[in-house]
């Protein structure tokens, strides 16, 4: 962590249609403090896709909520991290890799969703995702660079 002087974190979070919507809010509070307004907007995005694909990973084929075994609902937690040259983004989740594994498609034209990943190659430096020793879910990530 010593090479990321700035660290900001959110979390745990439902894994609830507004997770999103409280993530971007939390983007902006801490991007604003730290001086890296103009990264808002991109990052707002990119952390608006990676929870809202958490949420996707987490419904029910009806948009429900999927409790586990244990009856807890999927948790998500979002870290920004940031040496004024780069800002990493980090969307850690409760959600085994099975059942949301980030996969980019490639929908048709016509298609009204599945673009996320794609707009999120384009806006990153580099993007991943991976599990961690540990941590029952995953952690999907994006680097974007500052200006």
């Amino acid at each position: 962590m010593a090479d990321w002087p700035l660290i900001s974190e959110l979390g745990p979070v439902g894994a609830l249609p507004t997770a999103p919507r409280l993530a971007r809010g939390f983007v902006t509070v801490t991007l604003s403090n730290w001086g890296l307004d103009d990264l808002t907007d991109t990052t707002e995005l990119v952390v608006s896709e990676l929870s809202a694909n958490v949420v996707r990973a987490s419904a029910n084929p009806d948009g429900s909520p999927r409790y586990d075994a244990e009856g807890k609902l999927p948790l998500l937690w979002i870290r920004l991290l940031s040496d004024r040259v780069r800002l990493l983004i980090e969307v850690w989740d409760t959600v085994p890799p099975t059942l949301g594994a980030p996969v980019p498609r490639h929908p048709e034209p016509d298609e009204e969703s599945g673009r996320g990943l794609e707009i999120i190659e384009t806006l990153a430096v580099d993007w991943g995702w991976e599990t961690v020793l540990g941590w029952a879910g995953k952690k999907v990530w994006a680097i974007l660079k500052i200006v």
